[in-house]
């Protein structure tokens, strides 16, 4: 049964079992509500383990036009058994439901990007409550949090999870072992510097195992990335022993375990020099050298004009390509990663 919560303290989070809500948030300039979807997964199976499991939170959807963590977080929804899981398990499948109905990266309710409000307000527009509620009654539940995302329609990335080059070794040491369990080609160690506000940079100041990642692009439904996505939640779930079985490999056509690449200077976040049609020359993913040719951009106000070649600033994995043909002047054109060994 759905039921429709207006007073989050309603929310009863140790009931046993497999309970399904919608959190109503009202709308700023009318009257009406968000309805936001939230899976509550209290496990009925004792924990093998002496431990107490850690509980983990997933999010699909804190960009409304990515829909590859949207699709397997609603999966999960209906397929994690209750009976056969130990600990909880907090699925929103539509963290920004207002930009997934409008299939856009913000929300048009308030123009806010839900992956810049945190650590949220519970008096602002409709966003920064959504971010104070997940703040304040989502994060202390959980000591893992997952957050998936996609490019959208502004840049492609290899199947890759991601993390933060936090500085207390431990918590990032434990990052890195759950990235791999989503079994990508990639594992990219990204700066935070491009941005505040970030789901996962407020999860990590409060100590948690914070993941994200990027499972596909172009407003699409990638097979692949929801598979990745789908199975790497589930294998987080056995890592910690809150769902029996073994940990799967997820695509046992590629051999290799997955890389671990570093874009933390934004120096290998280059900028778009002018405006143009952007032409790539090259493999998402490739290993690159200096120099390299990587692409083109084109200016057909002059039909007849040489295209601007860009050329690769430095070594490494070109790990992330604006996806649209027109780029704008300072939109970021590609990324280039180093690989390293952890």
């Amino acid at each position: 049964m759905l039921r429709t919560i207006n007073n989050l303290s309603d929310i009863n989070f140790e009931k046993p079992g497999k309970h399904h809500y919608q959190v109503a948030f009202h709308l700023d300039s009318s009257w009406g509500y968000s309805l936001l979807p939230l899976t509550v997964v209290t496990g009925q199976r004792k924990a093998s383990a002496p431990a107490q499991p850690p509980g983990v939170a997933v999010f699909g959807g804190t960009h409304g036009n990515e829909w590859e963590g949207q699709v397997a977080v609603k999966r999960l929804c209906h397929d994690l058994d209750p009976t056969e899981i130990s600990g909880q398990v907090i699925l929103i499948p539509q963290l920004s439901e207002s930009a997934c109905v409008a299939n856009q990266r913000i929300s048009l309710l308030d123009g806010v990007n839900m992956n810049r409000a945190f650590p949220g307000n519970s008096h602002g527009t409709i966003s920064y409550r959504i971010a104070d509620f997940v703040r304040t009654f989502i994060f202390p539940r959980v000591g893992v949090v997952l957050d998936l995302h996609a490019g959208g329609n502004e840049a492609i990335f290899p199947l890759c999870t991601s993390f933060h080059p936090i500085p207390d070794l431990v918590q990032r040491a434990e990052m890195a072992k759950i990235a791999r369990l989503f079994d990508t080609p990639f594992i990219l160690i990204y700066s935070s510097q491009m941005a505040s506000g970030l789901l996962t940079d407020e999860a990590e100041a409060h100590g948690k195992v914070a993941i994200g990642g990027e499972f596909g692009f172009a407003e699409a439904v990638n097979r692949k990335g929801v598979r990745h996505a789908y199975e790497g939640v589930k294998n987080v779930l056995c890592h910690y022993g809150m769902l029996p079985g073994d940990i799967l490999k997820i695509d046992p056509s590629r051999p290799p375990a997955p890389r671990f690449i570093k874009a933390d200077n934004l120096a290998d976040y280059i900028p778009c020099p002018r405006n143009g049609i952007w032409e790539p020359t090259i493999d998402l993913g490739a290993d690159v050298k200096e120099g390299d040719f990587l692409g083109q951009l084109h200016d057909f106000s002059d039909h007849t004009s040489e295209p601007l070649r860009i050329r690769a600033h430095r070594s490494g994995v070109l790990s992330m390509m604006h996806f649209a043909a027109s780029c704008k002047k300072g939109s970021t054109l590609y990324v280039i990663a180093e690989e390293v060994w952890l």
